[in-house]
């Protein structure tokens, strides 16, 4: 067992060290002018090997989504209902500033969205995690039609909310101004979803 865990470490560090290479270089020259090649080279590893890694050059800058792509899913089983238990979720991760909810100001940050929305290969790349996303949500709603059009309405509310946040603070305001709009609209949002999808919404406690 500690002998798997180790190879498991040492795996998620490898895509991890390569896809911060990658992203370095792309933001230092620009996406479309960065090849594979390069980033192969500079990570001191072949293509080929890269590729074992990475189905695509897009999938470099995604890795960062990889832990989120069952998020949702994990979550809405912790109860006390799906949307009551990924509401508290999204407020959590905007009191911690979380990346994934758009209430993040570092330069770091900024730059890596600045780098994926403005790319429309990334874009387009983009929403096939937020598909697997929405997949992985209905499955664990319970997998029938019902289950699959309540993931698509959560995962697009989580998707905006994190837009709208990203973008008034890509345009120049502050986190702290920013932060009580995106409390009281997660709020918000969430309500809706409850009040529409009641069967999720119920609390077991």
């Amino acid at each position: 067992m500690g002998e798997i865990g180790l190879r498991e470490r040492k795996r998620r560090r490898m895509y991890q060290d390569v896809s911060d290479i990658a992203i370095g270089l792309f933001l230092e020259k620009g996406f479309d002018a960065v090849s594979v090649a390069e980033v192969a080279a500079v990570a001191e590893i072949s293509k080929p090997t890269l590729f074992r890694y990475f189905q695509s050059k897009e999938d470099l800058v995604l890795y960062r989504f990889a832990d989120h792509e069952d998020e949702a899913a994990r979550v809405a089983l912790r109860g006390p209902s799906a949307v009551e238990a990924l509401r508290r979720h999204f407020l959590d991760g905007l009191e911690r500033r979380d990346p994934i909810t758009g209430l993040n100001d570092s330069p770091e940050v900024l730059a890596y969205h600045r780098l994926l929305y403005g790319t429309p290969s990334l874009v387009a790349r983009l929403y096939g995690y937020l598909e697997r996303s929405e997949a992985a949500l209905a499955e664990a709603l319970g997998g029938d039609l019902g289950a699959r059009l309540a993931a698509g309405q959560i995962v697009a509310v989580q998707r905006v909310l994190a837009q709208e946040n990203w973008g008034r603070i890509a345009r120049g305001e502050g986190v702290e101004r920013v932060r009580p709009d995106a409390v009281a609209a997660a709020e918000k949002a969430f309500a809706r979803l409850g009040a529409g999808l009641p069967e999720y919404a119920e609390c077991t406690e």
